[in-house]
């Protein structure tokens, strides 16, 4: 008896390709397991550094990078910036242990398609690939209402102020906050004590700071009031 050939619908579709930049070897390894868990999914490089990471996106050109934000040497957004440097389409997930308050809007406007916190279960993480592929964004829709009135000149206060500090300036003034000192955050950047004290000045004059343990008061202040329920 001849068979009847497999309708074009049903046979097997082309995985979306995806490359996962995390430094964290656990975290790295449960999303590969996850993604590749799907049947319109697949890794297809791995990365635990920013340098790497990008060779690997450069490469394969994939249908997303899924990209952590605290990375060695050279962070999250930095890396993004670098990928859409070289390929302005390239779409891209941010994942992180970092509150999206803090991080979100500057990862969109890096050039990430979406932010996801990495306590998110594995359908809205799913979701979110998916929907960034699609061609669409993704954010908690607390964060969305929140940038929207950021975007929309609605920004006050602290806020304002903390959004003239470049992407660099802001990750050493949210370790200042967290009660790093020089070295800490020199080693901790791989970069060295004295390009971190002209960060701290530059940061001490943006946010018009009388002081640098005035800038740093401030720095912590920020913080706690970041992680205040409600």
């Amino acid at each position: 008896m001849n068979r009847s050939p497999i309708p074009p619908s049903v046979a097997a579709r082309p995985r979306h390709r995806v490359v996962v930049i995390d430094d964290h070897t656990l975290t790295r390894e449960g999303l590969i397991q996850l993604v590749n868990s799907q049947p319109d999914l697949e890794v297809v490089a791995e990365a635990a550094d920013a340098a790497q990471g990008l060779d690997d996106v450069l490469s394969t050109k994939p249908d997303v990078a899924i990209i952590d934000i605290t990375l060695p040497s050279r962070n999250g957004l930095e890396l993004i910036k670098d990928i859409r440097a070289q390929l302005p389409e390239q779409v891209i997930l941010v994942i992180s242990m970092h509150d999206e308050s803090l991080y979100a809007e500057r990862s969109l406007k890096a050039g990430a398609k979406g932010y996801l916190m990495k306590d998110a279960d594995r359908s809205t993480f799913l979701d979110a690939i998916r929907r960034v592929i699609a061609g669409g964004f993704y954010v908690s829709e607390k964060m969305s209402v929140e940038i929207f009135a950021s975007f929309a000149g609605k920004s006050q206060g602290a806020k304002a102020g903390v959004s003239r500090l470049s992407d660099r300036e802001f990750e050493i003034f949210e370790m200042l906050g967290q009660g790093l000192g020089t070295q800490d955050i020199a080693h901790r950047l791989g970069i060295s004590p004295k390009t971190v004290e002209v960060h701290r000045s530059h940061i001490r004059e943006k946010l018009e700071m009388p002081t640098g343990a005035a800038a740093v008061r401030f720095a912590v202040r920020w913080i706690e009031t970041r992680n205040l329920p409600g």
